[in-house]
């Protein structure tokens, strides 16, 4: 069984209509310069989804560390196993932990129109904070 959290739905539900929305002629949002809910709300979500796409690249860059980690203990000790898996580990929880965090970010406006905007400023904020916690990690094996 799939479970979705309140903020994930949120998101995606928000991702589906705006390809439809800019497809009617909506003209492309000014981020720098934002007013409406509705544009500040846009503007978030973009926000969230660069976050999101620099979290996969440092994430993929990050698991190739992890994978020489297990390669070079495992030739000195063949029992060793546990970088890759302890990554994997780590990084459900925080998934977790983050669309938890986020839907709760989003009750300060339960069911208003800034509720998008909270719940995509949380994501991008814990999404930058877990990036910066993944290029720690790489730094820290001089990789």
């Amino acid at each position: 069984m799939i479970r979705f959290s309140a903020a994930s739905v949120l998101v995606t539900g928000f991702m589906a209509f705006a390809p439809l929305a800019q497809a009617q002629g909506e003209p492309q949002v000014d981020c720098e310069n934002a007013m409406t809910q509705s544009d500040l709300n846009i503007c978030a979500n973009k926000d969230y989804e660069a976050a999101d796409g620099e979290l996969n690249t440092v994430y993929k860059t990050t698991m190739t560390a992890m994978q020489k980690t297990d390669k070079e203990l495992g030739e000195i000790d063949q029992n060793y196993v546990g970088a890759v898996d302890a990554l994997k580990k780590a990084q459900r929880a925080w998934i977790g932990y983050r669309d938890g965090q986020c839907e709760l970010a989003g009750f300060e406006a339960r069911g208003g129109s800034m509720e998008p905007m909270l719940v995509s400023g949380c994501l991008a904020d814990l999404t930058k904070k877990r990036t910066a916690e993944l290029k720690s990690l790489t730094e820290g094996l001089g990789n």
